[in-house]
């Protein structure tokens, strides 16, 4: 019997767009969590705090969920994706007006179990 060595958490619906999300998730790729955890704590980009909220409860998942030891976790998968698009108006002169486009983004993180 194959034991399921994974666990992962989503975060949907964030105001962000998904290039500025990616680039912080592109950074915790392939890293064991302690080491993502330190990188998204002191990184400098507004989104990195929830990028750790979000890593923070697949740790949790993968502990209380799946009984996986937290010390062997390493991120084997961070996706992001286009949610929606609001689009708005912002007048401008001359009685013309431009379009706005607020982004909204997906995050899905995957952690596994490393074998030691």
């Amino acid at each position: 019997m194959k034991k399921n060595n994974t666990a992962l958490a989503k975060l949907r619906r964030i105001h962000v767009s998904p290039r500025k999300l990616n680039l912080v998730a592109q950074q915790i790729r392939g890293l064991k969590v302690a080491k993502a955890l330190d990188l998204l704590t002191f990184s400098r980009k507004r989104i990195a705090l929830d990028v750790k909220k979000t890593l923070m409860s697949a740790i949790a998942n993968a502990e209380n969920n799946h009984g996986l030891d937290v010390d062997n976790l390493v991120v084997h998968e961070a996706s992001v994706g286009q949610a929606f698009l609001m689009k708005r108006f912002m007048a401008r002169a001359k009685g013309r007006g431009v379009g706005i486009r607020k982004p909204f983004s997906h995050l899905t993180i995957i952690v596994r179990e490393q074998e030691v």
